[in-house]
């Protein structure tokens, strides 16, 4: 076996990616709500079965681009160097992604990738479904933090809720200037420096509100 998948496996991912770019293309052109299941399956020359058996929401056809990203805070944790403390290789993992210009950091103004975050933060119902990938990231970093840092069950999920909230807030700001105009490469010093108070909050605690 070379670990390559089978020609079964790679009609799957033709049929799944061709699902995809139909429904991206057609929201783009014409709009989320102006688009049916129906239209999208006839583009992708697929039935409406099959595309529901890829996609079992409408929502799902926009945001599953983004479904990796829901453990990225987890995987980062969990690979982290020894002795590299979990906050610290998160903060550089998300400035590192602000760098590479990663558009789950929102500091992306590639035009395609501007009209889908307008699209997305324009829809209350993504907006929802974004929201079911943001519950889905604490649990995943509250359990990583508790199983390789050794860090209590409450306490793990405590720190989850806040960091990925805090990343979420960071990506969101950067994602509405992008998504109206503002160039990344304007954005950037701002976004960084967004980034450097933000991890500073959250390893000194909230010390600021108490006085």
């Amino acid at each position: 076996m070379d670990g390559k998948p089978g020609l079964r496996e790679r009609k799957k991912q033709r049929t799944h990616a061709a699902i995809s770019d139909a429904a991206i293309t057609l929201f783009l052109e014409h709009g989320f709500h102006q688009v049916s299941v129906a239209q999208v399956a006839e583009a992708a020359e697929v039935s409406k079965r099959t595309l529901f058996a890829y996609f079992p929401t409408k929502e799902d056809l926009v945001v599953h681009r983004l479904a990796d990203h829901e453990t990225e805070t987890a995987r980062v944790v969990r690979a982290r160097q020894p002795g590299t403390a979990p906050l610290t290789a998160l903060r550089e993992h998300f400035l590192k992604g602000l760098r590479e210009r990663d558009p789950i950091t929102g500091l992306n103004d590639h035009p395609q990738v501007r009209r889908l975050t307008r699209m997305i933060l324009d829809t209350p119902s993504l907006v929802a479904r974004m929201e079911r990938f943001k519950t889905g990231a604490e649990r995943a970093l509250a359990q990583a933090l508790h199983e390789s840092a050794g860090i209590p069950d409450l306490t793990a999920r405590l720190a989850a809720v806040q960091i990925v909230a805090v990343q979420w807030a960071l990506a969101g700001d950067n994602a509405q200037r992008l998504a109206y105009g503002e160039s990344a490469e304007a954005r950037t010093p701002g976004a960084v420096a967004d980034a450097e108070h933000a991890f500073a909050l959250l390893e000194n605690g909230l010390r600021q509100l108490t006085g």
